[in-house]
């Protein structure tokens, strides 16, 4: 059957999709009439997180049976509408947990111990070892707003760190087996534990804008939120504004409401760090979400022959 890949996907998983008999046509980059076009006579769908499958997408390609993102979140896929087309969806979400995890402290690091704003001092040619003071790690306390794969890999790391951890989800009916540590909250209970805060939960109408002006208000004096989520999870306004009055003592970032963001007004302060959307960005993730991806294309596709 005939495949679209619209993002990069790692080679290995592309070898295996054609090594199952599967025609593969990789064009990067396309959108609304485009992609439409190009799904013609394409049972499946492969992208990352650049392709947006719309319900103008779906309903102008009727031999589309199979959507698969490589990569957690789904927000990029009218899922009603996909369930409408009768087009099943999945993604990979276990593939880059521990990828994101590692960036969660590897901002936060750079945040605390103001890594990168030392680095262009020192390559200035200064020696200001006494004017970058930071922060420790140590004894803080971290909440989890969602505990999903990546809330739970960044809850281990942070135990490695002795901080302090508690995490808010609705979702997860039964507390994981191990987690016992990890103490369980309410939202308000998280903010108002937060020395840390740290977002792992999909964007969606119920999550849009849920760290807004009143939940950093609801945050102890110099907290610190953590966000490679999504970026639309956060009132950027707000987190501007807690920044600026210096109720939250700094933010890291590697998500945006709007991606690329341009000229951004988070850039220009000094207690920010940011990435641009690195989280799955490192050669283990790409390589488990592309093996990922594949085994669900090709499952999909002989469930369709069956």
């Amino acid at each position: 059957m005939k495949i679209l890949v619209t993002d990069s996907l790692d080679h290995a998983a592309l070898s295996r999709l054609r090594a199952a008999g599967h025609e593969v046509v990789e064009l990067p980059g396309l959108q609304g009439e485009a992609l439409i076009g190009a799904l013609v006579e394409c049972r499946a769908l492969v992208i990352r997180g650049g392709t947006r499958v719309t319900s103008e997408v779906l309903r102008g390609s009727p031999s589309l049976r199979v959507v698969v993102r490589a990569g957690s979140g789904l927000d990029n896929v009218d899922q009603a509408a996909a369930r409408r087309q009768g087009v099943a969806v999945f993604n990979t979400p276990a593939a880059n947990a521990v990828s994101v995890a590692e960036l969660v402290f590897g901002l936060l690091l750079a945040l605390e111990r103001r890594i990168a704003g030392a680095f262009a001092s020192l390559r200035g040619g200064a020696w200001e070892k006494f004017h970058f003071m930071g922060r420790e790690l140590s004894g803080r306390r971290l909440s989890l707003i969602g505990f999903g794969r990546i809330g739970r890999e960044v809850a281990l790391r942070a135990r490695a760190f002795e901080m302090r951890v508690s995490a808010c989800d609705p979702l997860v009916a039964a507390w994981p087996a191990g987690f016992t540590w990890v103490e369980r909250v309410t939202l308000e209970g998280a903010l108002e534990r937060a020395d840390v805060l740290s977002l792992h939960v999909p964007l969606g109408p119920e999550t849009r804008g849920l760290i807004g002006p009143s939940e950093f208000a609801s945050m102890p004096q110099g907290a610190v939120l953590v966000n490679v989520a999504r970026g639309g999870l956060v009132d950027e306004p707000a987190l501007l504004d807690a920044l600026i009055r210096g109720h939250l003592s700094g933010a890291a970032l590697d998500v945006f409401s709007t991606e690329p963001p341009g000229s951004h007004p988070l850039f220009d302060l000094p207690n920010v760090v940011a990435t641009p959307h690195l989280g799955a960005s490192t050669l283990e993730a790409q390589r488990r979400a592309g093996e990922e991806a594949a085994t669900a294309v090709i499952e999909a596709l002989a469930a369709l022959e069956s």
